[in-house]
């Protein structure tokens, strides 16, 4: 079984499908983390992240050692990563890997939960089930202010409110598997839910789905 996760930064996708794998017994991918390890090796590497710069660095990812990197929570490399995510070579380089992952889980998993921008329509647009979460930006920017702090990482609400408006207009207007919603996506919108409340909607749609 593959269930596809979609939305925009801050929305509580990735906490969502993490603990949904762990719920269900299923792997897990952040497929957004395969971009950031890609930004990460352009940045220590001092390459212009070029097209070709940017495949190369991207066909260069090994996902056991790079996805557990502390420096991929860098806000440098999320920025980066974001106009990654735009390059046609670079999402060419990493599709098959995520495509093989939903389709074979590792460690014998029963099923696969990806999250993302464009699981449910692109990489995964015949999943099992999709879910789109999304959330207000002003309840994203105070949660992403929130985890910053938490991390010892003051940030102003103000610098977080440009990063994600940036992010989320370079995530929809791409021309290349832009962020949307799938036409048979179940939406969650996580505004007014804290995370124990959301997970338990998304477990209760994947419940319905699955009887």
């Amino acid at each position: 079984m593959i269930i596809a996760i979609d939305g925009p930064a801050a929305s509580g996708k990735g906490t969502i499908a993490r603990r949904l794998a762990r719920e269900l017994g299923f792997a897990y991918l952040d497929t957004g983390a395969l971009y950031r390890a890609v930004a990460l090796r352009l940045l220590r590497s001092s390459a212009a992240p070029d097209g070709a710069n940017a495949a190369h660095a991207a066909a260069a990812v090994r996902p056991a050692a790079d996805l557990a990197d502390p420096a991929l929570r860098d806000e440098a490399v999320a920025g980066l990563a974001s106009r990654l995510g735009a390059m046609a070579e670079v999402r060419a380089a990493l599709l098959a890997f995520q495509r093989d992952f939903a389709s074979r889980p590792p460690a014998g998993a029963a099923g696969a939960v990806l999250d993302g921008r464009d699981i449910g329509t692109v990489v995964c647009p015949d999943a099992d089930i999709k879910l789109f979460v999304t959330a207000s930006l002003e309840e994203r920017v105070r949660r992403r202010v929130s985890e910053l702090a938490a991390e010892g990482r003051p940030a102003e609400a103000a610098t977080i409110r440009a990063d994600l408006e940036a992010r989320d207009a370079r995530d929809r207007a791409r021309s290349v598997a832009p962020l949307r919603q799938a036409d048979d996506a179940y939406l969650l919108d996580t505004t007014n839910l804290d995370i124990d409340s959301a997970f338990a909607a998304a477990k209760a749609l994947v419940s319905r789905h699955r009887t």
